[in-house]
């Protein structure tokens, strides 16, 4: 995977998750009864990540942060077409565990991919060029789909976002151009 197939992929799916966040949250929120199920919902995202990070990194070492891409890149797309067809709390906590799992997958991949596919020379330039624009389609998710919402409904939107990571997983999967690592990271 060269650094434009981690940045383009990054951006996508970073753009597909900040397209259904807020609405996900609105779905959290109108599953539960309470405030503090909502906490408990993303607290038990969180912990899940955690708790699967040590064994995420070790066998990061075995399978590549390739495969691990791929595995969130897909992972996610499938829970994106459940997530509109959820009707109770506790099969938003059963997913919640699924995206925990796969958020420590992506956030492990993506560290040790991008450690990969910079210059040691230039490693924080890249770094912050890499941030820039995946922060940036991340903000133009969240502004477009503020537009975008009225002429559609929220469950598309999470269809929509399925197709983003199935995309981001075919552009990870694509073998590079050229055999040697690119190093130009002009866009």
């Amino acid at each position: 995977m060269t650094y434009k197939q981690l940045l383009h992929s990054q951006s996508l799916m970073i753009t597909a998750s900040s397209i259904v966040f807020p609405f996900y949250l609105l779905l959290l929120r109108n599953l539960g009864d309470s405030y503090s199920q909502f906490g408990l919902a993303y607290g038990i995202f969180a912990l899940t990540a955690a708790l699967s990070h040590p064994l995420i990194g070790s066998w990061s070492d075995r399978v590549g942060e390739k495969r691990l891409l791929l595995l969130y890149t897909f992972g996610m797309a499938v829970v994106m077409i459940i997530v509109p067809v959820l009707t109770t709390i506790t099969q938003v906590y059963i997913v919640q565990i699924i995206m925990g799992l796969l958020g420590a997958l992506q956030k492990t991949a993506e560290k040790i991919a991008l450690s990969r596919q910079t210059d040691r020379a230039h490693r924080g330039k890249q770094v912050g060029h890499y941030h820039l624009w995946t922060s940036i389609w991340a903000a133009l998710a969240v502004i477009a789909t503020g537009y975008i919402i009225d002429f559609l409904t929220i469950g598309s939107l999470f269809y929509i976002t399925s197709f983003m990571y199935v995309a981001a997983g075919v552009l990870i999967w694509q073998k590079p151009k050229t055999i040697e690592l690119e190093r130009d990271h002009s866009l």
